[in-house]
């Protein structure tokens, strides 16, 4: 009708259905992506392009993928190694030694054994295909990776053929944390089992520090002088600490 008002909802169009807004679910929140997603991945990455220059954790956590397919390793990476102090001391721990770590059971601790005694057998074969004279800086670099972080002294005997190759390396005896007791006719027992022309003596310091003791260089006397007899030599005397290694022979000591 002329003159008249329009309805002001007439006005202004449709209104929106309130009730259906007030109930409406909201919207829902995004969780951020952890910041470890891809990490693997990006990782592998790395490894195939420079792996020499990865650092020692970064290595550790390409090693636990295995164990552990899903989450992210990298802080028990770098748990081992502050717990253990190094990659290698890492994986000589014993796996009761590794399970005190957080995260560690028993398929984690069977890979880094698993690891070691690759490592252990990779270096045993490289003295073993010569001479050892030939292979000295081979042998050093095997005898620390067996013996540097055992928690107790071990003595160890490597037995010699006539042309100064490995023919065995054997655990002669276990000890405490400051002594191993050797029996010298007991090593020469066994080097005539062996048919060994020589030996070299190779012990632990569990303390880290090489430097031989009094003790030490008496019984390193007594092999020499229980060999003589039969002809079996001893080339050297080795001791094995964290710091390093210790050569009788490089030392003047006999």
């Amino acid at each position: 009708m002329r003159g008249m008002v329009a309805p002001r909802e007439l006005a202004e169009g449709p209104q929106p259905d309130l009730w259906a807004a007030a109930t409406r679910a909201p919207e829902p929140t995004k969780t951020p992506k952890p910041h470890y997603l891809g990490h693997r991945d990006r990782l592998r990455d790395r490894a195939a392009a420079t792996l020499d220059a990865l650092p020692d954790y970064e290595l550790l956590e390409l090693h636990l993928f295995r164990a552990i397919p899903r989450g992210d390793v990298k802080p028990l990476a770098k748990a081992l190694i502050a717990r253990f102090g190094s990659l290698a001391a890492v994986l000589a721990a014993s796996p009761a030694e590794l399970k005190t770590v957080a995260g560690v059971g028993e398929a984690v601790a069977r890979d880094l054994k698993l690891l070691h005694q690759t490592a252990l057998r990779v270096g045993r074969e490289a003295v073993g295909r010569r001479t050892v004279i030939t292979s000295w800086s081979q042998l050093l670099a095997y005898v620390k990776l067996a013996l540097a972080h055992e928690p107790r002294e071990q003595f160890r005997v490597l037995f010699l053929d006539k042309k100064n190759q490995l023919i065995a390396d054997e655990v002669m005896n276990h000890g405490t944390v400051d002594h191993a007791p050797v029996y010298p006719r007991e090593v020469m027992r066994r080097a005539l089992e062996l048919s060994s022309s020589a030996v070299i003596l190779v012990h632990n310091h569990p303390s880290g520090d090489p430097t031989p003791s009094g003790a030490d260089i008496q019984m390193t006397r007594e092999v020499v002088e229980a060999g003589r007899p039969l002809r079996i030599a001893v080339h050297d005397h080795l001791v094995v600490g964290r710091d390093g290694v210790a050569s009788f022979r490089a030392l003047g000591l006999f």
